[in-house]
Parts: C-alpha cells; sequence; structure tokens
C-alpha cells in the first residue's frame, strides 16, 4: 500500500488517508483518490483525475487524463477509459463472458483473467450515467452519453444516447452533452442539426466504415 505521504512527496497526486493504492499503480499529477478507494496495482491513473469514495479500480484498468469517477464505481480488470470519460455513481463494469463460482475440477475459480475476459472501453469524452451496468466487450464511443440505470450489452456509436434495459440508443448528443437527435433505431436522418445550447452542427459524414454521425467541419 503506498501510503499519502509518499504521494504527496513525489507531487504524483493527492490520495486520501484512507485510499488502498498498491505497488505497481501509476498515478498522473494533479490526481485525487478520496476516501476508502481501492486501486490495485497494476494499474494507470492519468493526470487531473478524480476518483471519488468508495470506488474500487481493478488491476489491469488503464485511466486517461481528465477522468471524473464518482463514489462507489466498480471498475474490473481489462476496462479502458479513455480521456476526459465521466462515471456517475454506483456503475458497474463487468468482463467475464461465462461466469462462474467453480472451475472445471469443482473447486473455487480463480478471479485471474482467462481467454473469456473482456474488458469495456470507453472513449474519449463519454459519460456512463448513474448506476448504469456495462457489459463485457463493449464499447461505448467519444462523446456518448449512457443514461441512468442502462445494461449496456453491445456497443454505443460516438455521440450515441443510449439508455433502457437492454440499452438501445435512440438520439445523439452534443459534445456539450445536450441532445440533438431523436431517432428511432440509432438510424441518423441525413438532415444536419444543431445544438440549441452551444450551436454546433452535426449530421452524418463518410467515413471507410460508412456514414456516422458526428460533428460537421
Amino acid at each position: 500500500m503506498t501510503s499519502r505521504a509518499q504521494i504527496v512527496a513525489t507531487g504524483a497526486a493527492r490520495v486520501h488517508p484512507t485510499a488502498i493504492v498498491e505497488p505497481g499503480v501509476e498515478l498522473g499529477p494533479r490526481t485525487a483518490i478520496w476516501d476508502n478507494v481501492h486501486v490495485r496495482g497494476p494499474a494507470v491513473i492519468g493526470a487531473d483525475c478524480i476518483v471519488g469514495e468508495k470506488t474500487y479500480i481493478a488491476y489491469g484498468v488503464r485511466i486517461g487524463n481528465g477522468v471524473k469517477i464518482n463514489a462507489q464505481a466498480y471498475i474490473c480488470t481489462d476496462v479502458v477509459l479513455e480521456d476526459r470519460v465521466m462515471i456517475a455513481a454506483g456503475v458497474v463494469f463487468t468482463n467475464d463472458r461465462y461466469p462462474r463460482a467453480f472451475d472445471a475440477g469443482g473447486g473455487l475459480a480463480s478471479s485471474d483473467p482467462t481467454a473469456d475476459t473482456r474488458g469495456a472501453t470507453v472513449r474519449t469524452g463519454a459519460t456512463v450515467c448513474a448506476r448504469a451496468t456495462i457489459g463485457c466487450g463493449v464499447e461505448i464511443g467519444a462523446y456518448a452519453m449512457v443514461g441512468m440505470g442502462a445494461v449496456v450489452t453491445r456497443d454505443v456509436p460516438a455521440y450515441g444516447l443510449a439508455y433502457g434495459v437492454p440499452a438501445r440508443v435512440h438520439g445523439y448528443v452534443c459534445l456539450c452533452g445536450v441532445p440533438v437527435l431523436r431517432c428511432s433505431g440509432g438510424v441518423a436522418p441525413p438532415e444536419d442539426v444543431t445544438c440549441a445550447q452551444c450551436g454546433r452542427a452535426y449530421g452524418l459524414r463518410r467515413t471507410a466504415d460508412g456514414p456516422r454521425f458526428g460533428p460537421r467541419d
């Protein structure tokens, strides 16, 4: 366990005295680890992050810069959070495709990663709202918004607005977070739209993977 005195002395981060930061954890400058957080090593947390109270971060997790994690989140092995992601209170990530407490021999199963471990990836600027559950192997696109209590079992596109159980894409949001489009089945119309709050323009763009909703140049 790394003590608060050791962390402050290096200038790496601010760590609450009740937090557990295991050996092998890399903390970026100005990152704040609050009370009763547990970060297992090895893991990487970038600069200017906030990890809220009673959050658990497993080994093998990679977190970028400017990430905000609220209280009581559970972030399991192999999860990747890119820059400026927000994880709200009580969010749970999963990573085991076929979870059992016992192994093939009938004994207690190991908690180590296996061939069936699939961590989720949350791309730059996306938000996962309170009490959402993120399935294994899921990718949440850049600046997407996942609603409260959603159960995400499939990928969410960039700027997608996904909610429900199971979660489905019901529209798209602006960079500022305000919904700019409601649509059926996640299919955006060809017409451009403008955010009523900040004035940014969006529409379908041609990409190598086909038309994708995103900001206009």
